[in-house]
């Protein structure tokens, strides 16, 4: 099981997305709930493209936090 970070970004038209360890794969949607859905096929669809391609998965390498200020 592999697991990726993945950003979250507002927009004017909505959202978009994009994984960090992941170079090219990105999304969009009008809601986070879209963007969310097709962010997580863009990744199946992308490893399942590189697997084919005889690439090296990329391991995950980043990470976040949420920091809270008064």
């Amino acid at each position: 099981m592999k697991k990726y970070l993945v950003v979250f970004e507002k927009t004017k038209t909505g959202f978009s997305a994009y994984s960090p360890d992941i170079p090219g794969c990105i999304s969009t949607g009008r809601t986070k709930l879209e963007v969310e859905r097709s962010m997580y096929e863009a990744i199946q669809f992308h490893l399942e493209g590189m697997k084919e391609d005889g690439m090296k998965i990329p391991k995950q390498t980043t990470a976040a936090e949420v920091y809270v200020f008064n």
